[in-house]
């Protein structure tokens, strides 16, 4: 007999409220205010920034690797565009100048750059 009873009392709770006084059926029926239903207890909100501050913690190493990546990419770009430059440089004094003394002067910078640096 109970389950009669609940199974007409389900149906009665589903069935339309009849129209909205302001008017707009297609908004969902309000709820009754309840301010306490929304907290949470200590354990959960510390399990909730711990498990935050992991994923933050992932996300600055994976941006840190990608900006290394990123640099590292920069850095072969302007290293090769520096040979490059020097490569045309020589290639410029070579047809000046005879080619052993062009030899000499490259040995001679490479010197001048290891000591410099």
């Amino acid at each position: 007999m109970s389950a009669v009873v609940s199974g007409t009392a389900a149906k009665a709770q589903k069935q339309p409220q009849g129209m909205r006084e302001n008017g707009k059926q297609w908004h969902a029926p309000r709820k009754a205010f309840r301010p306490g239903s929304g907290l949470t207890s200590f354990e959960k909100r510390t399990q909730s920034r711990v498990a935050m501050a992991a994923m933050k913690a992932k996300e600055k190493e994976m941006k840190h690797d990608k900006e290394e990546d990123r640099q590292r990419r920069v850095q072969a770009i302007k290293d090769k565009r520096a040979a490059k430059e020097e490569r045309e440089r020589y290639e410029k004094l070579a047809e000046k100048m005879h080619k052993k003394r062009v030899e000499r002067l490259k040995r001679k910078e490479k010197r001048n750059k290891l000591l410099n640096s």
